[in-house]
């Protein structure tokens, strides 16, 4: 039986996680003063995705203490290929001032080479991106409104082993339509809310030193319906609640553990597996493309393999019917840090 959060504060009078569990929408208020541990421990991070069958992009915002990141990707499915530019901010340790909310507050970074701009609106969010220099002068120029419409979203408070002043607190928010314009190189390409979606990562916490994650998202119409999930593990305690779970029509149906099975060596080639606990979510992923980035310096490492591909499996939903999925856009990926 997993632990459903209950509304109040994230952390003690000592910085400390007053409850592990999973939510369905934000009901622990973060507080970044009110955590225990040095500035130079706090991750915190807003990321999104935008994904049609044809392309896509990709942002992040990212506090890590030491260091902050702005970084954006574009992926090109039918070549396939992927760009990617990111700026590298010295010692922000908090002053990027990322929201403590996922519901409000908003993120406006400008660097010389890379404008981004996270912003909330009535009934959704706008987000804006301008990097003169992409793609070796091209330049890459949008903005983008992700609707969100009333919905159930996976949130998550989880511990870590031995490290009373160490949580991750994380929503995930799928299936948000997307709509607006991204021009590079003199190209524009659309996204209409009919066949393109979006997913914010949202991430506020203290990590223990070393942790390899897994993380999977999709989003998209299935039988005409919005469909998507969230699966992952690899780091923290998670016996009181798994970060699984699966959206329909805005509903979310919780899952237990999943195995995510990476062919050795490889991956952008061979397709991956995932397996259920309770056989509840089982699927193929076809693999498209590895945006990959390796950041490497022994005592300070990052290496990462955000793999786009399709799914193909079902799910089993909470009242026991069955979803079949098919070629289904996405991701899944295998991260390493040591920070």
């Amino acid at each position: 039986m997993q632990h459903e959060l209950t509304a109040g504060e994230l952390l003690d009078d000592r910085g400390r996680l007053r409850e592990a569990g999973f939510a369905r929408s934000e009901v622990k208020r973060y507080r970044r003063r009110a955590i225990g541990a040095s500035r130079l421990r706090i991750k915190e991070w807003n990321y999104y995705c935008a994904l049609n069958d044809s392309y896509g992009i990709a942002l992040t915002v990212a506090d890590n203490g030491y260091m902050g990141l702005l970084s954006v990707s574009w992926l090109d499915f039918a070549t396939p290929k992927t760009s990617t530019e990111s700026i590298m901010i010295p010692f922000p340790m908090g002053r990027m001032a990322l929201p403590e909310s996922a519901d409000a507050g908003d993120i406006v970074q400008h660097h010389p080479k890379m404008s981004i701009a996270f912003r909330h609106e009535p009934g959704g969010r706008r987000i804006g991106i301008d990097c003169p220099g992409f793609g070796g002068g091209k330049g890459l120029k949008g903005e983008l409104r992700l609707s969100q419409p009333p919905m159930d979203r996976m949130v998550i408070a989880t511990p870590f082993p031995r490290a009373p002043r160490a949580f991750y607190y994380n929503q995930k928010i799928n299936c948000m339509p997307v709509e607006g314009e991204v021009t590079m190189g003199g190209e524009s390409f659309r996204f209409e809310p009919a066949s393109a979606f979006g997913v914010l990562d949202w991430g506020r916490g203290v990590w223990t030193y070393d942790n390899t994650w897994y993380w999977g998202s999709a989003s998209g119409l299935v039988g005409g319906r919005p469909f998507g999930f969230n699966i992952g593990y690899g780091f923290g305690d998670t016996s009181a609640a798994t970060e699984n779970m699966v959206f329909l029509d805005g509903h979310a149906h919780k899952l237990t553990d999943i195995a995510f099975h990476i062919p050795a060596g490889t991956y952008d080639g061979a397709p991956w597996t995932f397996t259920s606990s309770d056989g509840r979510f089982e699927m193929e992923f076809a693999p498209v493309i590895d945006r990959s980035a390796v950041f490497d310096l022994k005592f300070l490492r990052s290496i990462q393999h955000q793999v786009f591909g399709r799914f193909t499996g079902f799910v089993i939903l909470d009242d026991g019917s069955r979803l079949e999925v098919k070629d289904l856009l996405g991701f899944a990926e295998e991260v390493e840090n040591r920070w």
